[in-house]
């Protein structure tokens, strides 16, 4: 089962997989019922996501007890910062604070199109604690950064320099939030 909430993304998930089991929505009013689901998948979606509590919340909701999720976003540390320049060795510096939610965004040009991305960067404690506050228990969190094969212009490298990406998967332990 695949959502999304622009209808345009899912013409084309269903032009690429036509049998795909695909439904429009919106991730912090989810349209599925109560335990609906034993695994959700947020791939490179969490960031781009303005309620974020609703989001955790509503995964939560439809997930069965001891349903897990797994997702990736961009890793905080690199949505706080940039590199200085484009050589492998370049520093990379955060300007302001890592620990302050902000926005950002991204111009990508591709033949002859260009899209500006808005994401939010969240340090990792504001999605390990909205998780923890919907009762999910963190069973794995990985910082990716890019292998050896992977690099084939020498710019590339200095992503082996930080985290690149952040995947964790967490299961869903307590049927009601904790108490504070």
């Amino acid at each position: 089962m695949g959502l999304d909430i622009a209808p345009a993304m899912l013409t084309a998930a269903k032009e690429e997989q036509p049998t795909a089991r695909l439904t429009r929505g919106n991730a912090a009013s989810l349209p599925f019922a109560d335990g609906a689901f034993d695994a959700v998948i947020a791939f490179m979606s969490l960031q781009d996501i303005d309620d974020l509590a609703g989001t955790t919340g509503e995964i939560a909701r439809v997930l069965e007890s001891g349903g897990r999720l797994c997702l990736a976003v961009v890793h905080p540390l690199n949505s706080a910062g940039r590199f200085v320049g484009h050589d492998a060795d370049d520093p990379f510096t955060i300007e302001g604070s890592y620990l302050d939610p902000s926005f950002y965004a991204d111009r990508i040009v591709r033949d002859g199109l260009t899209m500006t991305f808005v994401s939010a960067h969240r340090p990792i404690t504001t999605y390990t604690e909205q998780l923890a506050g919907c009762g999910f228990l963190i069973e794995r969190l990985i910082e990716t950064s890019v292998r050896d094969e992977a690099v084939t212009r020498a710019h590339q490298g200095r992503w082996q320099r930080i985290p690149l990406f952040l995947h964790l998967r967490a299961i869903k332990g307590r049927s009601e939030p904790p108490r504070a």
